[in-house]
């Protein structure tokens, strides 16, 4: 799993997305803040870590199922030969595997 998706960076950009900043080590406590930038608080920093770490963990399915769906090359070659109801079963294995969560 990528943390770039809800590092301190994408934190902050996700707050203010004119920040401008330094950031070392992905250490929340370690920012430099430039060209005026107004600076976030490090519990601001971290809540919105939290938060995207979350709808990072939620959507993983989303990303399995893109893994392992066919191309869309072969989707329409197994549309061509076998008919749209042996795709949609294809498909549905796919989902099936990988179920969005409730």
């Amino acid at each position: 799993m990528s943390s770039a998706h809800y590092s301190v960076a994408a934190a902050i950009l996700e707050i203010n997305n004119n920040a401008v900043f330094v950031c070392y080590g992905d250490n929340p406590n370690s920012i430099e803040w430039l060209d005026g930038t107004t600076p976030i608080s490090v519990s601001d920093i971290v809540s919105k870590q939290a938060e995207l770490k979350t709808a990072y963990d939620n959507n993983d399915y989303q990303r399995s199922r893109a893994n392992e769906y066919p191309s869309m090359a072969d989707q329409l070659d197994d549309i061509y030969h076998n008919g749209v109801d042996e795709w949609k079963k294809t498909i549905k294995a796919v989902k099936d595997k990988y179920p969005k969560p409730s």
